[in-house]
This record gives structure tokens, C-alpha cells and sequence, in this order.
């Protein structure tokens, strides 16, 4: 199989979405779970579920994202004069920082040149620097010949592409800025090329390079605090610092590039350093609002957490660099949509007007499909001779794609055949333990309102709910002979989807009275687990006149998504991680908005009288059921089957297999759920059944 690539949307260009699950599932999970992820059996199962609402969590979403963009562009356009549009870039820098996080300690680079190339018109010096101690960054740093120095400086990010800088579209804006007297210096990212993260004894991947690599990686991240974007952009920025130490380059010209991911952290890197004065992303610039109204699914660190609540859009990770000059580079025919491109500019072009410098930003719109083509390069040669006066022409000279093996700076093509370096997920998990060893344990009122804060859960509403009557299902071998549905209005726009158990049949309100009521929190489906979870049979067995209900929170059931590529939904770039990436964007957690359906049915249920109410939850429903038991006093007694056993165990599991729609950004510097699992054994009689831990089946 080929692993060069060099995109995240669907047009993959030597795989097929099939081959792509194959690849990147198979050596972690086994080929088991893989079997059950592919398998007509569960497709079929999957198709046999209840699932009426299936754009109901897109639909909600989109809402979300255009009301956030529309506050953005009244902020926009409410600018008059050239002292409030600095003002508004002091601004977006501020919003950005806030959304990346504070900069990493810049420790030594240690650099080290391991081998020279030479060539007529420029020599490649193969080049490792440390950009966190003991995590090395692989590099080749293109130096002109025969020109005078001082010269223009460019750092290269690379896109999507397995083999890194060595992709014949980065050697070549590599090659050309070399020779028309830049000096350029284009790195490996995390998970590509050099830097695979994931290998077996014999350097090969065990995950499918970039794409996989970098979710696996990012979403482990967020549950220590960190995200993957500034990760991967601070080896950019160290990339800048390295530049600043050769003599070769001056300081007064400093420009950043890339493609499709490399754009992404051309974009990103010009948010979060200061020191560019030249900048050209390619494929990559569109808005986040087409990108999701488009379904298009993108990495982790192309989501920056808390984004949509800060108002910021790719365009202000260009306007934090204003009035430098920038261009825009985007194809026709992109997956990344143009039309987004398009606003973006407009969007800037005014910023820079009201700064006096409306001649610095630019557009460039390229004939072809994604990826960093000739044309495209010519335009960002063309924007960086404009800043800089080397060249006198823009037209790329003629290239020569060097073997990998050429550019490699390790004897073997990986850095973990290097002495004592640390991959991203050892990070991950020293970190882990460090918050282990410094948490105090919660209880009571600080474990819940520590749980309001992580989870992002507003102290609910005392109005009751809103519902919807819906006529009873057909009989499909439930526990009793009917059950009735009911629509929950969690928030404007989500409803949590309730069934009732009955063995007469129902076609009004549920029946009042009754104290004591059973609430079931589904894994995947009530419709599903009704028919076939023992737990379910068990319960209505031993207390068949106690009204049971079940609930699928939003995105689960009956409101499972329908978007994307059909049957994706356990997919890496399925349709779940789509939701619950958009959550952090949002600075909504996915678990949290899913804990607030619960705690909205249960205050549904204790206006029919139910308020006594034994909380039950399987699988993801468990995360659900555990932190709205700790919150809920209706609550008064709660079975867990196949509830995690720490969020710790999985930051510290080098291969996991819980999605990022139950995580929960930085839980793990407040509490974990053995804290919530200890209220719950003290208040709660809760009961635990069957755990499970970092690599359970999720299906």
C-alpha cells in the first residue's frame, strides 16, 4: 500500500476509505475489533436500530457555529478607524493564546548538522533539533549558494504526506526558495517522515502515518490539558529559533509556508509568533463554518479547542500578524472550500485597508485540485519577493526530487532509532501522573461543582423541560409487550430521546405518581439494548411494577448522526469524533452536553413524581450516568455495567480504544472518576458491573 498522501478530506488519493480503516485500525485494535467494525453483522445491527433524528446533533451545531460567526463579523465590522483595528488584533492575539495555551519552556535546541548534501546552486544540511528536551525534530535546512548573506528566511511545514519533508510537492518549494535566494528550512511533523511515534521493533508503524498518528496522539492530549495544534506548531516556532541561531539568515525577513497541514500550521504559527514577517498558507484557509456545514472532518490539531466561544476564524490567525504581508493560497477544486477562502479575504482585506497596509493581503486561487502545485508556488514566491526584493522573478526554476533516503538526518529514518528520546504519548503520560500525585481527592459540593466546571454543565433550569408525545413502538421483543416514546428538550434544538416501558399500551403523558422509577443511559441504543442488554431484562424481571425508562442523549440511538461517510460512525474521522471535536471547539464538551441531556430527563421524570430515581448506565451511557448521579438529588441509587475505570489509565495507555466523544479536556488536573465512583459508593449505593478499562470492545 502506499502511505503518500496528502490530505484529510476525501479524496485520499491512493486509498480507499475501506483500505483506510484497514490501515490504521488493524495493528492497534486487533483484528477482531476491526472484524466487528467492518462486519455485515454490525452494519446490519446498526442498521436495525431506531435512529430518527440523524442530523439532529449537525443541525444543532451548525446553529451554534453561524451564531458565533455572525458575533465575530459584527465585531468586524464595527471597526472604524486604524487605532481600533490595532486594537482588534491585540485582541485576536489575546483570544488565540487563550485557545492554545501558554508556550511550552523553550529549552536548549541542542542542533547538530548530520550530514550535507551539495548541489550546484545550494547545499541541504540534514539537520536534528530538540524542540522539547529529548524530542527531536528532523529537518533540512536548503542554504543558497553564491549569494550574499544575510539572506530572507522561510520555515517549510509539510502537509498530510507519510515520508514528511522528503514529499516531492515540499522538496520542491524547498528547491525553488533555495534558488531564487532563500534560505528555507523544512521539518518533519510529529508522526510523519522521521518522527513516527507509534513503531514496531523494526521502526515500521504500527498506526497509518500523519492522519492516524495525530488523532490517536491529540485526542489522548486533551485529557491532560494539552492540545496537539500548539504541539505541533511550537516545533515550529522552535524551527524560527534554530533559523535565528545560523548566521546565514537575516532576521529582518522571516517567512512561513506549507500545504493542506502545513497550512493548517502556517495559519496556526501566525497566531502564535510574532515574529514572522511574511506568510503564504496553502490549501488550508477556508472558514470553520464551511468546513463543518461541509462535513468535512479534519485533524485534531486542525480544531483548535474553545475557538467558535473566543468569535476567532482561520482569517484571525492571519490578522494577528497584520499589517505583514500574507497570501492566501487555495485551489478551485478543493475539498477545502474556496468560497470560505473568498470570505476570509474579504474579512482581511479591510482589516489591513483600516491599517493602511490593504496592498499586503492577498489571494490566490489555484485551477486544480488540493495540494502545493507549481502555480500555487509561484504565487507565494511572488508575495515573498514582493516583501523582500531577493528575486527579481517568481517562475520556479527547475526541480530535482531527491531519495528519501538523501534527506534523512537518522542512520535508520526514524528517530526512535535514536538514544533516549521521548514520543508524544510518554509526555502524555508522565503528565498524567504528575496531576495523580498532586490531586487532592473531591467529595460533595466540590467534587460537583469541579465536575459543572470541567464539564461545562450550567446549574439547570427550573422550569421543567419541554416534550414531545410520540405513539407507541411496535413491539420488537422488549422486556414488556409495549413502550411509548417521548421527546426530552435538553436545550433548544437537542432533545434526549425517552422510551417507557409498559405493558399496556400508551399514547398520552406517561402516568403520574409512583416514587420510585428505573432510568437506563444507553451505550449505543436504547432500541438496540432493549432487545438484547441482560442488565435491562434483569432489572424489569425483579421490579416489573417500577416504571422504567431509557434515554439515548444526543448523538446516541435515535439521534446517532447520519452525516458523513456512510457507516463511519466508529471511524477515526467518523462521524462522533466530527461532534465531539466541534464540542471542544465550541468549549462544550461532547460527555458534558450528553450529562446535561440526563440531568434534563431526570428533571422530567420528578415532574411525573418520579423522585427516587435508580440511575442506570452502560458503556459511554455509564460516563453520563456516573457525573449526573453525583449531581442529581433525585438519584438515589446507580448501576454502572462497563463504566471506565480511570481516565488516567487511558492517558497513560500507550493504545486505547474510547473515542474522544468521552473525554474530557483537562479532567485529569481537577479529578478522575474514582473520585466520582467513591460519592457514588458513600451516597449512592452504587454497584459496579463488569469495568472497563483503556481497551475495551466498543461495539
Amino acid at each position: 500500500m502506499d502511505y503518500r498522501f496528502d490530505s484529510i478530506g476525501a479524496s485520499l488519493q491512493t486509498i480507499t476509505r475501506r483500505q483506510l480503516l484497514q490501515s490504521t485500525l488493524a495493528p492497534t485494535l486487533g483484528m477482531s475489533l476491526l472484524g466487528q467494525l467492518n462486519s455485515p453483522s454490525l452494519q446490519a445491527q446498526e442498521a436495525s436500530r431506531l435512529n430518527r433524528f440523524p442530523r439532529m446533533v449537525h443541525n444543532f451545531m451548525v446553529a451554534q457555529v453561524r451564531e458565533a460567526e455572525q458575533q465575530k463579523l459584527r465585531t468586524l465590522d464595527s471597526l472604524r478607524t486604524k487605532a481600533e483595528a490595532e486594537a482588534h488584533v491585540k485582541s485576536v492575539r489575546k483570544k488565540i493564546r487563550r485557545c492554545f495555551g501558554p508556550e511550552p519552556q523553550r529549552t536548549p535546541l541542542n542542533p547538530r548538522v548530520t550530514g550535507v548534501v551539495d548541489r550546484p546552486m545550494y547545499r541541504i544540511e540534514n539537520v536534528i533539533f530538540e524542540s522539547r528536551p529529548n524530542f527531536p525534530v528532523t529537518a533540512n535546512l536548503y542554504i543558497p549558494k553564491q549569494k550574499p548573506f544575510p539572506l530572507p528566511a522561510v520555515v517549510g511545514t509539510c502537509g498530510h504526506s507519510s515520508n514528511g519533508k522528503a514529499a516531492e510537492a515540499y522538496q520542491s518549494f524547498a528547491q525553488g526558495l533555495a534558488k531564487l535566494g532563500y534560505i528555507c528550512l523544512i521539518y518533519d511533523p510529529i508522526g510523519q517522515g522521521e518522527r513516527l511515534q507509534y513503531v514496531k521493533e523494526d521502526l515500521t508503524p504500527v498506526l497509518r502515518p500523519g492522519t492516524r498518528e495525530h488523532l490517536h496522539a491529540g485526542n489522548q492530549q486533551f485529557l491532560v490539558g494539552d492540545f496537539f495544534g500548539m504541539w505541533r506548531a511550537w516545533d515550529g516556532v522552535r524551527a524560527l529559533d534554530y533559523l535565528l541561531t545560523r548566521k546565514e539568515v537575516d532576521p529582518k525577513h522571516l517567512g512561513v509556508t506549507g500545504n493542506s497541514g502545513g497550512g493548517t500550521m502556517t495559519t496556526w504559527l501566525c497566531g502564535v509568533e510574532s515574529r514572522w514577517t511574511m506568510a503564504a498558507p496553502s490549501c488550508f484557509v477556508t472558514t470553520f463554518r464551511r468546513n463543518l456545514e461541509n462535513e468535512l472532518a479534519a485533524d485534531t490539531e486542525q480544531c483548535p479547542p474553545r475557538v467558535f466561544a473566543e468569535q476567532l476564524d482561520h482569517d484571525d490567525f492571519i490578522a494577528a500578524m497584520a499589517p505583514h504581508p500574507a497570501i492566501l493560497l487555495a485551489k478551485e477544486r478543493d475539498y477545502f472550500d474556496v468560497r470560505g477562502t473568498q470570505e476570509s479575504y474579504q474579512r482581511l482585506k479591510k482589516l489591513y485597508r483600516l491599517l493602511g497596509h490593504e496592498n499586503n493581503i492577498s489571494m490566490f486561487v489555484g485551477p486544480t485540485y488540493h495540494g502545493y502545485s507549481q502555480e500555487n508556488r509561484e504565487a507565494m514566491y511572488q508575495c515573498f519577493n514582493r516583501a523582500t526584493s531577493v528575486a527579481s522573478s517568481h517562475k520556479e526554476p527547475e526541480i530535482q526530487i531527491e531519495e528519501d533516503k538523501t534527506l534523512w538526518c537518522t542512520p535508520e529514518g526514524q528517530v526512535a532509532g535514536l538514544k533516549n528520546t521521548r514520543t508524544v504519548f510518554q509526555f502524555t503520560a508522565e503528565k498524567s501522573r504528575q496531576f495523580a500525585s498532586q490531586r487532592k481527592p473531591l467529595a460533595g459540593k466540590a467534587l460537583q461543582e469541579s465536575i459543572r466546571q470541567v464539564l461545562k454543565i450550567p446549574h439547570q433550569a427550573t422550569k421543567p423541560p419541554h416534550y414531545r408525545i410520540w405513539r407507541y413502538l411496535p413491539t420488537k421483543n422488549y422486556p414488556t409487550k409495549y413502550a411509548i416514546a417521548y421527546g426530552v428538550e435538553s436545550e433548544p434544538g437537542i432533545e434526549a430521546i425517552t422510551y417507557r416501558l409498559s405493558n399496556e399500551r400508551l399514547y398520552s403523558r406517561p402516568p403520574l405518581g409512583s416514587k420510585q422509577a428505573t432510568l437506563y443511559v444507553s451505550h449505543l441504543s436504547s432500541d438496540e439494548e432493549l432487545r438484547n442488554e441482560p442488565l435491562i431484562a434483569e432489572l424489569v424481571k425483579q421490579h416489573p411494577a417500577k416504571p422504567f425508562f431509557t434515554c439515548d442523549v444526543r448523538g446516541i440511538g435515535e439521534s446517532q448522526p447520519g452525516t458523513g461517510a456512510p457507516g463511519s460512525f466508529h471511524q477515526p474521522y467518523g462521524n462522533d469524533y466530527f461532534y465531539a471535536i466541534h464540542s471542544l471547539m465550541l468549549d462544550r464538551p461532547y460527555l458534558g452536553q450528553k450529562t446535561l441531556d440526563v440531568l434534563r430527563v431526570l428533571q422530567w421524570l420528578e415532574t411525573l413524581g418520579h423522585k427516587q430515581i435508580h440511575l442506570v448506565g452502560k458503556g459511554w451511557g455509564a460516563l453520563a450516568a456516573t457525573f449526573a448521579g453525583v449531581l442529581s438529588k433525585t438519584v438515589t441509587q446507580i448501576t454502572l455495567k462497563n463504566a471506565l475505570r480511570s481516565y488516567a489509565e487511558v492517558a497513560q495507555a500507550e493504545h486505547y480504544t474510547w473515542p474522544l466523544s468521552t473525554f474530557l479536556p483537562g479532567i485529569l488536573a481537577h479529578f478522575d472518576l474514582p473520585d466520582c465512583y467513591h460519592e457514588l459508593t458513600t451516597n449512592k449505593e452504587l454497584r459496579q458491573i463488569e469495568p472497563w478499562g483503556p481497551k475495551a470492545t466498543m461495539s
